[in-house]
């Protein structure tokens, strides 16, 4: 079951690269410098348990470096290659101790639900992707300090789940595969449901990574195709982004990052009440859009 995985992220690998590639060059995109800078840090810190889109996200709208409605599919794309870096790196460490069932059926079910969301969120007004982010900033923000206050479940030492718990663990998965086009990272909400069933947490982290990466292909050729993210962007939090993980995994491996998790904190907080405050004026003023992606679009029309 794990080479059937590996095999998937190698294909996986070549589908993303090529639609990518073919975007980039008839868009005659460039790698923007603060891009490369932004995925080189917050990739890095994502491998040392950080994470990396609520900081991301934060930045986006701090630097309005691409418009709200644009922030989760534009930083989904661009982080999917960092993950995928990632999840090999798990599954060569600790993939071989998951439950195979498990692995396979939650990885799938992120997948699946990953390519669900690309429709909703490209169909969904303004508004309502900005208070859905300011959503999952708020709880990225509440995982940082449960983390810091050491209040996340302590989880147990199984490798795998009994039946009933792995169905929801699977339903779960394909939820947080749905909610991660709107921005909402798929790490905090894996490893607090894992381990509180009882599963070793280290062993959450093949799971999550792999489950990320997979969605995040799939959605990203989406993406792609449909035109709606900023290539530029996504181009430079690749480049920055896959040599990040790799130091930060494989050479630093860990470091003291309470003092950092505290200042991700405040800014996250700070960015989720902007992005909600956002959403409640466009709600307010009636002045919310639709998603304006073609097949959106087209829908309309044909209505």
């Amino acid at each position: 079951m794990l080479l059937v995985i590996l095999l998937m992220l190698g294909l996986a690998v070549l589908a993303y690269g090529a639609a990518l590639f073919r975007a980039a060059l008839a868009a005659r995109a460039l790698p923007r410098a603060e891009a490369v800078a932004l995925g080189a840090v917050v990739n890095f810190f994502d491998a040392l348990g950080i994470g990396s889109f609520a900081p991301t996200t934060a930045w986006f709208r701090f630097r309005r470096m691409v418009p709200d409605r644009l922030i989760p599919q534009t930083m989904l794309v661009g982080l999917t290659p960092p993950s995928i870096a990632e999840s090999i790196i798990f599954l060569a460490l600790l993939g071989v101790l998951v439950e195979p069932v498990l692995l396979f059926s939650c990885v799938i079910a992120t997948f699946i639900g990953g390519l669900l969301g690309v429709r909703l969120v490209n169909r969904a007004r303004v508004w309502v992707v900005q208070a859905i982010v300011a959503m999952g900033l708020l709880l990225a923000a509440t995982a940082y300090a449960m983390s810091n206050l050491n209040y996340f479940p302590a989880g147990g030492t199984a490798t795998g789940l009994p039946p009933t718990l792995m169905a929801i663990a699977i339903v779960a998965n394909f939820c947080f595969g749905i909610l991660a086009n709107f921005g909402v990272g798929n790490f905090a909400p894996t490893l607090v449901m894992l381990s509180l069933m009882g599963m070793d947490p280290k062993l959450c982290f093949p799971i999550m990574a792999t489950g990320a990466s997979l969605m995040g292909v799939g959605a990203s050729v989406k993406h792609i195709a449909i035109g709606e993210v900023d290539l530029r962007i996504v181009l430079g939090l690749a480049l920055g982004g896959i040599p990040a993980v790799i130091v930060a995994a494989l050479i630093v491996r860990e470091m003291p990052i309470v003092t950092l998790r505290w200042l991700v904190f405040v800014v996250v907080v700070y960015a989720a009440a902007v992005m909600a405050h956002a959403a409640a004026k466009g709600r307010r003023e009636h002045r919310a859009e639709p998603g304006t992606a073609p097949l959106a679009r087209e829908l309309e029309a044909e209505a």
